[in-house]
């Protein structure tokens, strides 16, 4: 029997929420619900109970559901104790000493600040299942409406030195767009051009590019190598700092 079963719950217009079942327990949490009707249909869709709703930041696009849900389901709110002001009903924060457990599923919560001062990830190691928000997504990154390029860099490397085989469930579905302007900066990379032809079928059939692995995403990713040399040759910026050049990656892929 898995240690956790996972679905994917599409919302607004690009956003995913995650369905998290606990087989052992009978344990079922929502991860960034934008909005509360789609996850309860899921939810009512598989015969689970929705128990938990797991935040990684406080942004309404995944949090939005949080009053409806609970209202609803009686769930428990889970959210960054970094950011606790700024999560609609929370009932227990969490930060990198706490970890957070949904029945026998433990994740570790990584503090991944950035996009936002306050933003966390959820790892299930033993289910190889990262949850990240709008830090990391496939082919990018998130901007930075509270960080500077040094956090933002320090939370993606950590993230980076998760085990190649960890599934990679970010909050949008922005692969094709984030493969479109990833190849106008490193044009060359082969790992990158095969993942945006993947990616191209994927959505010509109407299906989800999420998960990637971090395996794909280091080898593919230019917001996850901005200290290769020669990512940054090629960007007119060698020998300057990674954090540097993931600056004006960034800067780049706003103006894009």
């Amino acid at each position: 029997m898995p240690s956790l079963e996972i679905a994917l719950v599409p919302l607004l217009k690009d956003n995913y929420g995650y369905l998290l079942h606990e087989p052992r327990q009978g344990l079922t949490a929502i991860v960034d619900p934008s909005e509360a009707e789609p996850v309860l249909e899921a939810v009512s869709a598989r015969g689970w109970r929705l128990t938990h709703v797991l935040n990684t930041h406080h942004h309404g696009d995944h949090c939005g559901g949080n009053m409806g849900l609970k209202a609803a389901t009686g769930a428990r709110v889970v959210g960054p104790a970094y950011d606790r002001d700024r999560i609609p009903a929370i009932d227990e924060a969490v930060d990198e000493a706490s970890g957070f457990a949904l029945g026998e599923a433990r994740a570790r919560v990584l503090f991944i600040p950035g996009h936002t001062r306050g933003h966390i990830a959820f790892w299930f190691e033993a289910a190889q299942a990262l949850f990240c928000g709008d830090t990391l997504f496939s082919l990018g990154c998130g901007r930075m409406f509270e960080g500077d390029p040094v956090m933002m860099w320090g939370s993606l490397t950590k993230l980076r030195a998760l085990p190649g085989e960890t599934r990679v469930y970010c909050g949008h579905e922005y692969t094709e767009a984030n493969a479109r302007f990833a190849l106008t900066v490193d044009p060359e990379n082969q790992a990158l051009r095969a993942r945006s032809a993947a990616v191209k079928r994927l959505r010509d059939e109407g299906r989800p590019t999420i998960p990637s692995t971090l395996a794909e995403e280091r080898a593919a990713n230019p917001f996850l190598r901005a200290d290769d040399p020669a990512l940054a040759e090629r960007l007119g910026l060698a020998g300057r700092p990674a954090h540097e050049v993931f600056g004006e990656i960034r800067r780049r892929k706003d103006q894009f």
